[in-house]
């Protein structure tokens, strides 16, 4: 199927004004394992036949690693930056597959001027099933194992649990839980800008503590919403030698896969 991404400069250019701003974020761009997630959510988009548009070349980092770090004006630089852009787009709600870019767009943007509805994709992929515009099926999920890891930031700082849960329990699969999970979920060890230095001293890495949480349940997945854990839950996957029998997907990506979108 030919993948329709269109720009919010050639909507506008058109005429036309989109329901929603995929905002892709700079994993889902340039990771060449998140670019999968990214398209993913693009044929579930195209499938329900939800118009949207991409920022494209014009859309930069939201500034999430850089306040993380502690540097609070390059975050506000790169902020302006993206307000004065989406603003200028008149736009209204965004859709984004990072809860790094959620969080920091929902929670953080509105202080510097720029005010949007601001969803995560797991969200989004409910509200299309529960409103019909998405037909879902187990297709080679069904009767899988799977169990989800809670990213940090869409999680315990925006307090969705439900969402992922509930669109994966649509694909007829088994879901288990990892002793820590919910509010009391592990961080996979990425969020903090971590993702971008070099480990601290320690007896083991995070993502290899939380990677044995999950391979304790014997699942045949470990579902993802974010870009950094799925970086983390696969080399912690890698680390056990468990690569065959366990996969890492997205929950878009287990939507879409079950599909064949």
């Amino acid at each position: 199927m030919e993948m329709k991404v269109p720009t919010m400069a050639e909507c506008i250019a058109n005429g036309e004004v989109p329901e929603i701003l995929f905002w892709v974020g700079c994993a889902g761009s340039f990771d060449d394992r998140a670019k999968k997630i990214t398209k993913a959510i693009v044929k579930i988009l195209n499938k329900a036949e939800v118009k949207f548009a991409v920022l494209g070349t014009e859309e930069s980092c939201t500034g999430d690693p850089a306040k993380r770090a502690g540097n609070e004006f390059l975050f506000q630089m790169q902020a302006f930056t993206n307000i004065q852009v989406l603003n200028g787009y008149e736009v209204k709600k965004i859709v984004t597959g990072c809860p790094h870019c959620f969080n920091t767009l929902k929670n953080e943007y509105p202080d510097l001027g720029g005010n949007y509805e601001v969803i995560h994709h797991t969200q989004l992929i409910q509200q299309l099933i529960d409103s019909g515009k998405l037909k879902v099926e187990g297709g080679s999920f069904k009767g899988k194992k799977i169990t989800f890891h809670d990213p940090c930031y869409l999680g315990r700082a925006n307090n969705e649990y439900e969402a992922p849960r509930s669109v994966i329990e649509k694909l007829d699969s088994e879901l288990t839980e990892m002793k820590r999970s919910r509010a009391n979920g592990l961080c996979c060890g990425a969020g903090g800008a971590q993702m971008f230095k070099e480990a601290e001293h320690g007896d083991k890495e995070v993502n290899v503590e939380r990677a044995e949480e999950a391979l304790a349940l014997n699942p045949n997945v470990i579902a993802t919403g974010c870009p950094f854990c799925m970086t983390m839950m696969t080399d912690g996957v890698k680390h056990f030698n468990k690569e065959a029998e366990v996969k890492v997907y997205d929950v878009a990506e287990l939507i879409a896969n079950a599909q064949d979108l």
